[in-house]
């Protein structure tokens, strides 16, 4: 039996993904197969690391120690052959914290930003919530997976004015792992009308064969001037609570623009955990990785056949990364709240709807698919029988 097999009980551990849907729906035993929060331990070394600290009993301040820094530089170059340097990269609370500064260090109030739609939802608030002028670019669907649209996006780009474009790369919720000829055009285009680049690639590392992730940065060597790259440790060993992430930056004006905004509310203080898991897993997580997506694709092929033989009419996108399914309800023709309400009271699972990741993912919800076998497996035995 696969390590990831195994089922942990997160019932009454204030967990985001198990505790808050009864609150949310007043309505108990509900699956949650929604939040991008895996039901998988961590890998054993990240927890020993973790208990070592612990059982010292003190603790105080922690520094950025050199072999945190080659835990990182050495994964990025193993992993994505990217080239990074100790002086290029900063640290955040998380990327969504990170994509904040960055708004707040690159634009001006009422500037305009774009983002991709669909898309995760945080990209939205955080622009609106900076005051800044939201334009969204649509993706087109052509044979079941996620395009970009350049033309509409230059044609916005420029009569918008857009100084700034968040890129989600790895996509989500589409899982798409953007080629390079795809990214090479996308920069391309922000760098004629001088849009900066904020490169979300916390899902760099969850990439199935045979895709690879392109690093922004590795794609031209210019496309470091105007762009920065987010990730992070947490995504990949499912560490999303320790908060630490990375923001990869390599113009010196656009760090310095950064470290000024980080100054004004101390957003460069990390958790001591967040330094010990991130160092911990990149020095020895990677065999749990290999495992990991393995196990990650088998769920994917079970999902995928599944859907083919008893939920014919739901349309979705085969995942190149990430552990994510984009389904697609519209064939029922439910409003996206009676869809949730479906969801929620006759098939009693959760998922992340739609609606939430922009006006393009109306009639559409996102599926989880992170979890043991047997509880996917009864998850969608539940979606079915109710949609039958």
């Amino acid at each position: 039996m696969s390590i990831f097999d195994q089922h942990h009980d997160r019932h009454h551990t204030d967990s985001v993904k198990w505790d808050s849907i009864s609150q949310t729906y007043g309505k108990e035993n509900l699956l949650p197969l929604w939040i991008a929060d895996m039901d998988f331990a961590a890998p054993s070394a990240v927890q020993q690391a973790l208990l070592e600290y612990v059982k010292q009993g003190i603790y105080g301040y922690t520094m950025f120690g050199d072999d945190l820094y080659t835990a990182i530089i050495n994964w990025q170059k193993r992993r994505h052959q990217y080239e990074i340097k100790k002086d290029e990269i900063l640290f955040s609370p998380g990327v969504v914290p990170s994509i904040a500064i960055s708004i707040q260090a690159f634009t001006n109030p009422k500037d305009t930003v774009m983002i991709h739609d669909p898309v995760y939802p945080p990209f939205a608030k955080m622009v609106q919530e900076n005051d800044r002028k939201l334009i969204r670019n649509s993706l087109k669907v052509v044979d079941d997976h996620f395009e970009i649209d350049f033309i509409t996006m230059e044609k916005q780009i420029v009569a918008e004015k857009v100084k700034l474009f968040i890129l989600c790369n790895p996509h989500n919720p589409g899982g798409r792992v953007w080629t390079k000829t795809e990214l090479k055009r996308l920069g391309d285009l922000c760098k004629k009308h001088n849009c900066l680049v904020v490169s979300d690639e916390i899902h760099q590392d969850l990439i199935f064969a045979p895709y690879q992730h392109e690093t922004f940065h590795n794609v031209d060597e210019t496309f470091a001037d105007f762009s920065i790259i987010l990730t992070a440790a947490t995504k990949t060993f499912n560490l999303a609570g320790i908060k630490n992430s990375m923001i990869f930056v390599k113009n010196p004006q656009l760090k310095a623009a950064l470290t000024a905004i980080q100054a004004k509310s101390e957003q460069d203080t990390i958790n001591t955990f967040g330094l010990i898991g991130t160092k911990a897993a990149y020095e020895s997580g990677e065999q749990w990785l290999t495992e990991l997506l393995e196990y990650l694709n088998k769920n994917s092929e079970f999902t995928i056949s599944f859907l083919q033989k008893n939920l014919p009419q739901v349309k979705f996108m085969r995942p190149e990364g990430t552990y994510l399914f984009w389904l697609d309800f519209s064939a029922y023709n439910l409003s996206d709240t009676a869809l949730n309400k479906k969801m929620i009271e006759e098939a009693g699972v959760v998922l992340n709807g739609g609606f939430t990741f922009g006006p393009n993912g109306k009639q559409h919800m996102r599926l989880n698919i992170a979890c043991p076998k047997d509880t996917l497996k009864q998850g969608l035995e539940q979606i079915a029988q109710a949609f039958k």
